[in-house]
């Protein structure tokens, strides 16, 4: 079965209120929808995150695009091995793996997708079976102030979530009043993590995780600067809580230095970092090697990466009992099905062929025009 054609459609998909972090305010999804066709007529759906300009993103996955034309849907190791190669290697941009990866990520997504549609199969059974029967996921908080935080962390509960996941990092006074905000609010017997999203450096991590054992913190992501493995084992040595990577984790190389350093007890990864989910096992199996679990990441995605990822997070055996998950955030859909409601903050296995969900062709349509919008709207 040969790629006959290859488009791609910039896509935004609002969230239900503003994202606060502690880079900055996000208002939404903003994707690159990637739609593979075959000789055959068959169609296969990806996305890649369409940042910083979904001009430029969309610039090089067309560029990557031509290099899959007239190919097998099978080949896909070696196919996006080309793709990278004549975008980044060939033209002297040799450190560019990390961004290289994100804007491929769609096209290897689409490539599943094809495959398993091709062989009547869910993906999980081409990656070699599902390990659990579902995978779970953490209460991830929003709002911006302490009360709204804590509010949504008791509703979250009330949901049946175990793990509430927060984000810190918009500075001390602020970090300890959310901390213990929702603290109060869940009670002592839920577990609570932390992410600064590189807030802090060594010392200011170290005296904040002493403010904040108090509050039974069981895990802080990415506490310094992606840029310095060294900062991340100085902080992790010296803390009385788990630290985990992640902005320096996008590939199994990352990860066999991470864990060759023992600079985090959890490595959080997701597909836009690794390219993929070929790569995402990869990296996963690396870190199953050195004992490490992995926690899957969420970014601004649709439901198409949520299938995606859940496909790899039924298979891999390192899996987190607590990963993350992005699709409560939005609006609405770019899919039709499944329905990825959480149910005792958990999701089951598909059953559909492919990542697993069917495209809702309208609301397609909509998220593009809200792109042009968006777009306009920021200029």
């Amino acid at each position: 079965m040969k790629i006959k054609n290859i488009s791609s459609t910039p896509l935004f998909v609002p969230y239900l209120q503003p994202y606060y972090w502690s880079q900055g305010i996000t208002a939404g999804s903003e994707v690159l929808l990637i739609e593979i066709k075959t000789d055959k007529g068959q169609v296969g759906f990806g996305e890649c995150l369409a940042t910083p300009t979904a001009v430029g993103v969309k610039a090089f996955v067309d560029e990557a695009s031509k290099h899959l034309l007239g190919e097998s849907i099978f080949d896909r190791e070696r196919l996006m091995a080309i793709c990278y190669q004549s975008l980044f290697q060939f033209r002297g941009n040799c450190s560019a793996p990390r961004f290289g990866g994100q804007v491929l990520a769609g096209l290897e997504m689409a490539l599943w997708d094809l495959q398993g549609k091709a062989l009547d199969r869910p993906v999980y059974d081409l990656l070699g079976g599902v390990k659990r029967k579902h995978v779970e996921y953490f209460g991830f908080i929003q709002g911006s102030k302490p009360e709204d935080l804590a509010k949504d962390a008791v509703a979250l509960v009330k949901q049946g979530h175990r793990v509430i996941y927060c984000k810190v990092g918009r500075g001390d006074a602020l970090d300890l009043e959310i901390v213990r905000q929702v603290r109060e609010a869940i009670g002592s017997d839920i577990r609570l993590r932390l992410d600064p999203n590189e807030a802090w450096d060594p010392l200011t991590a170290i005296r904040m995780i002493e403010e904040l054992k108090r509050y039974k913190v069981e895990m802080i992501e990415q506490p310094c600067d992606h840029r310095s493995l060294t900062a991340l084992k100085q902080i992790k040595d010296a803390s009385p809580i788990a630290i985990a990577a992640d902005q320096c984790v996008f590939n199994a190389t990352d990860v066999y230095q991470v864990t060759q350093m023992q600079a985090a007890d959890l490595i959080t990864l997701g597909l836009h970092e690794t390219g993929g989910l070929g790569p995402f096992v990869k990296a996963a199996a690396v870190a199953e090697a050195a004992g490490v679990n992995i926690c899957l990441h969420g970014l601004y995605e649709t439901g198409i990466t949520t299938c995606a990822a859940h496909q790899v997070g039924l298979v891999i055996p390192n899996l987190d009992d607590a990963n993350q998950y992005m699709n409560h955030l939005l609006t609405s859909d770019i899919i039709a099905s499944p329905d990825l409601s959480l149910k005792d903050a958990k999701l089951g296995v598909f059953e559909l062929p492919g990542l697993g969900f069917e495209i809702d062709s309208d609301a397609v349509a909509k998220a593009a025009e809200r792109h042009i919008q968006h777009t306009t709207t920021a200029s």
